[in-house]
């Protein structure tokens, strides 16, 4: 048997707010620069846009992000739950 290396990454998922404009992407691709320049320096491994629906089936699309701090930074500090 081989020996696996593990491999981890931090993620966040980030949507509009529920109700008027929810389904609008620009406004989320707009939210999701904001939140990653909040964020300071980091590696993107990966985006990942996605097509869900709310609990009446009006679209909700989401943004989930997977990345590292850069290796010679210290994390930002949370304000508050999940934000930085």
């Amino acid at each position: 048997m081989s020996d696996q290396l593990g491999f981890q990454t931090r993620h966040f998922s980030l949507n509009n707010p529920q109700g008027e404009g929810q389904d609008d992407v620009p406004n989320l691709l707009r939210r999701l620069a904001s939140t990653l320049e909040e964020m300071g320096r980091i590696e993107i491994r990966d985006l990942v846009l996605h097509d869900d629906t709310d609990d009446e089936g009006n679209p909700w699309p989401y943004v989930t992000v997977y990345y590292d701090y850069v290796q010679d930074e210290e994390p930002p500090q949370p304000t508050a739950y999940g934000q930085f």
